[in-house]
C-alpha cells in the first residue's frame, strides 16, 4: 500500500505542476499539452506516455484499493472479537476520514475523467483546446465547489497516507523523527491541493479567461 501510495504521491504532485502552467497563458498549457501526447516520438506512438502513465495508475490503484480494503476487513474483524480488549484510541482527523475520502477520490477520478479525458461530460462547453476546456469547466461554480471538497479530501488522504506509510518503514521510532515526518506530511497535504485549486479559483474569479 505504501508503494501505491508513494506512485499517487509523485502523480499528484507532477498534475499539480502541469496545471499550474495555465498561469502561462493559453499557449503554454496547450503547447505541454501537446508535449505530453508527442513525447518520446517516433519510439512511443502519438499520447503513448499517457497510455503508460494510465496503465500504471490502474494498476496502482487495484492495488491500492485491495490494499485497503483489506486492512478495514482486519481492522473490522479486530473490533468486533468479543474478547478483545477495549482500548481507547487517539485518532486523528484526516485518519477519521480516510475510509470515505478515498471513496470520495475515487469517485471525482471518475468524473475527472468524463470531464477532462473522454469529455462525455463538458459543463461549461468544450473545446479542442485543453486551456480553453479548463476555463470553461472551472468558470461554473458548482464544477469548482466538486473540485474544493475532492481537494479537502486527497490534503486528508495525503496527510494520513504519508504519516502512515512512515510510521509502517519505521521512520517515526523517535520524537524527533515523528515531528519531523508529520510536518513534511502536513506540508505536501497542504502545498499539493493548494497548487491544483489556484488555476480554478482564478479562472473562477476572472483572472483567466
Amino acid at each position: 500500500m505504501a508503494v501505491t501510495g508513494a506512485i499517487f504521491v509523485g502523480y499528484v504532485a507532477l498534475h499539480m505542476y502541469g496545471n499550474l502552467m495555465a498561469f502561462g497563458g493559453q499557449q503554454t498549457f496547450d503547447t505541454y499539452a501537446h508535449h505530453l501526447r508527442t513525447f518520446g516520438q517516433p519510439m512511443l506512438p502519438y499520447s503513448g506516455l499517457l497510455w503508460v502513465v494510465r496503465l500504471v495508475l490502474v494498476l496502482s490503484l487495484v492495488g491500492h484499493v485491495y490494499a485497503a480494503f483489506k486492512l478495514w476487513s482486519r481492522a473490522d474483524s479486530a473490533r468486533s472479537t468479543k474478547y478483545a480488549v477495549k482500548k481507547a484510541t487517539k485518532a486523528t482527523f484526516s485518519s477519521k476520514w480516510m475510509r470515505w475520502g478515498g471513496v470520495a477520490l475515487l469517485v471525482f477520478v471518475i468524473w475527472h475523467i468524463l470531464q477532462f479525458t473522454t469529455r462525455t461530460v463538458t459543463p461549461g462547453g468544450d473545446s479542442d483546446s485543453p486551456y480553453l476546456r479548463l476555463v470553461n469547466g472551472f468558470s461554473v461554480w458548482w464544477v469548482f465547489l466538486i473540485y474544493v471538497v475532492a481537494l479537502f479530501a486527497l490534503a486528508m488522504h495525503l496527510r494520513h497516507g504519508i504519516w502512515s506509510a512512515c510510521q509502517t518503514l519505521g521512520w517515526t521510532s523517535s520524537v524527533l523523527s515523528a515531528r519531523i515526518v508529520n510536518a513534511i506530511a502536513i506540508a505536501i497535504a497542504v502545498i499539493i491541493p493548494l497548487g491544483f485549486v489556484l488555476p480554478p479559483f482564478f479562472i473562477l474569479i476572472g483572472v483567466l479567461n
